[in-house]
């Protein structure tokens, strides 16, 4: 009797495990889709004018994020750049866009924190020195 009872203490055991390390698995896959979708925020205008929207489309697959920003162009379109180098680790974002003007490239890297916002920090250069700013982006709801 003693080794049917240690047996099923076993296979009790072994099922509870499986059934952690899966509930585990999930946890970490929804937190990384927790970054999927559209994301807003808006930036100054240049010199006064209006307010500049950007729209950031994000998909992570694991540690890796892809997805494009659209930004409002010169000519009052707007311009799509794909990310570079996505990444999210726990609840940390980080990429960086390239962006090209008459042969000159300026990179901007973005960091933050996701949650119902992401919440965080861009930099990028300017006149040879480093700037940095606060964005906060929120999910895009009205974005099929």
């Amino acid at each position: 009797m003693q080794l049917k009872h240690n047996n099923l203490t076993s296979i009790v055991k072994i099922a509870l495990c499986a059934f952690l390390a899966l509930g585990f698995v999930a946890q970490i896959q929804a937190q990384d889709k927790k970054v999927d979708g559209s994301w807003t925020w808006t930036t100054p205008g240049r010199n006064g004018g209006p307010d500049r929207k950007m729209t950031l489309k994000l998909k992570a697959e694991g540690d890796k994020v892809t997805g494009t920003l659209t930004s409002p162009s010169r000519n009052g379109g707007t311009s799509d750049t794909k990310i570079e180098d996505g990444k999210l680790k726990g609840g940390d974002l980080s990429f960086t866009v390239t962006r090209e003007f008459n042969g000159n490239k300026m990179v901007t890297k973005y960091s933050g924190k996701v949650g119902s916002t992401i919440k965080g920090k861009v930099e990028f250069e300017r006149n040879g020195e480093t700037q940095s700013r606060d964005w906060e982006a929120k999910r895009d709801t009205e974005a099929k």
